[in-house]
């Protein structure tokens, strides 16, 4: 049987399988590593003065995990800034945000390159490989001139931008070009792989058929959607967990009788935050009999606080969220709970369950799994309400949700008061219908449709003998 080996800028296999904070791609990635034999490779996260090469190889739960460090100007270069600071602002349609530095290019190209030449030794012949995300775009190509002749597949975790705003990014064909030496590129959704589609149409002057075989550039890929979802079943355990059922009980008995709205993101741009305090806002204004009925939790982990963007979003956070309090708060209330922290996943889940509404309201997400465990999370007998971004990925799939624009602080008020006045039968058959997307979209799911789509993508001739013509 042909190992997997998985590529991806950070290694996540856990140590510990069992610990709460362990997250379900990492799961998933974990459970099909051990069934192939494979092995997960990518950056330590740690730096030395001058790049070895050298590996670092070591078993977690029995997974073969191979890492190496990079030097700091790799990171500065190919991590900070071309990955964060160019390709996460554009790929999120924040193109005054995006930094066009050649140097940054340049790095990013470089530091693939020496991914490639680490890696390239350890691959056998019948190995298949999985790369992830936009960190590791040019690899294949890297790899496919080292002689690499394997099976290798693509996953971005991001949405794909639209064409007009991609062509800001200087040597745009170039990055394309580079995806068209991968055998299948998967994306969560529909729209994201017809923006993609349609960049090679325009751009590239390619064509793309009806199943989604895409030829440019002199080659071709096969194109798929791969909707990601959670490890359902590792979720409801760990919300029927001792420390799950403290944490409801916890937060129960916190809300008053009040009812809890909660919001989980990490801290970025991309999350519509500020949008959503104003939303909330909003609501407090358009809805006085409600004011000290409700209060919203927002959970915000900090994350890049290195970056200058990042640190600007944490303060204007901090200082909208207190202006909202000092204007709306009462002696015994408070509108919102912000909280700069990370929870393991049994108190996710807890917290969730206790919250009458789920929001879920980013500018722009490749899929956004917060939705999906929001609803995992549900008693359903009694099931929050989903307000949901028509911009995240997740929208395609979860139509039962309260679809928004995140934009407007008038409809997100309005949504949220719909939620919490929504009668018990409508949140019920809106609940059945959410949770059974989120059965259908596990991910172990998603995890074997995209290798069985991989082993089954047809060897081509031209790729056989790329490495000579390059």
């Amino acid at each position: 049987m042909s190992r997997l080996i998985v590529v991806s800028n950070r290694v996540s296999a856990p140590k510990d399988p069992a610990s709460g904070s362990v997250g379900g791609l990492a799961m998933a990635l974990s459970a099909a590593l051990r069934k192939y034999d494979g092995l997960w490779f990518g950056w330590s996260g740690e730096t030395v003065e001058q790049f070895t090469g050298e590996l670092n190889i070591e078993d977690r739960a029995g997974v073969t995990v191979a890492t190496v460090d990079l030097e700091p100007q790799d990171v500065d270069e190919y991590y900070n800034g071309y990955a964060n600071k160019t390709l996460w602002p554009l790929f999120h349609h924040r193109v005054d945000l995006t930094a066009y530095e050649r140097s940054y290019g340049e790095g990013y190209e470089r530091t693939n390159r020496r991914f490639a030449e680490v890696l390239q030794p350890l691959i056998q012949p019948d190995d298949i490989i999985w790369i992830h995300d936009y960190h590791m775009i040019p690899m294949a190509r890297d790899l496919r001139r080292l002689g690499v002749k394997n099976r290798i597949g693509f996953f971005l975790h991001t949405p794909w931008p639209a064409r007009q705003l991609l062509v800001t990014l200087p040597h745009h064909r170039r990055l394309v070009e580079s995806m068209f030496y991968f055998d299948l590129i998967g994306f969560h959704t529909k729209e994201w792989l017809g923006l993609f589609e349609r960049y090679v149409e325009v751009e590239a002057r390619g064509r793309v058929s009806s199943d989604h075989v895409i030829e440019a550039f002199g080659r071709r890929v096969q194109g798929g959607v791969f909707p990601i979802g959670i490890d359902v079943e590792g979720f409801l355990a760990a919300r029927d967990s001792v420390l799950g059922g403290k944490t409801y009980d916890r937060m129960a008995a916190s809300a008053a009788f009040r009812s809890m709205i909660v919001g989980v993101d990490r801290l970025d741009y991309s999350k519509g935050l500020e949008q959503r305090l104003l939303g909330f806002e909003q609501f407090l204004e358009d809805n006085p009999a409600m004011r000290g009925e409700v209060f919203l939790l927002q959970v915000t982990p900090i994350s890049r606080d290195d970056v200058d963007t990042y640190q600007d979003i944490r303060g204007r956070l901090d200082a909208l969220a207190g202006r909202i309090n000092g204007a709306y708060a009462d002696m015994d209330w408070q509108p919102i709970r912000y909280l700069n922290r990370t929870f393991r996943r049994d108190q996710l889940a807890g917290l969730y369950r206790a919250a009458k509404v789920g929001l879920v309201t980013p500018l722009r997400d490749g899929m956004n799994l917060v939705a999906k465990e929001y609803v995992a999370a549900q008693n359903p007998e009694d099931p929050g309400v989903l307000i949901l971004s028509r911009f995240a990925g997740a929208a395609e799939q979860m139509g039962e949700a309260l679809l928004v624009n995140p934009f407007s602080r008038e409809e997100l008020s309005e949504a949220i008061k719909k939620a919490l006045t929504m009668p018990l039968k409508e949140r019920i058959r809106k609940w059945e219908a959410l949770m059974q997307v989120v059965r259908d979209t596990d991910v172990g799911i998603w995890r074997d449709s995209y290798v069985k789509a991989l082993m089954k993508v047809e060897r081509r001739a031209d790729d056989e003998n790329i490495a000579g013509a390059l």
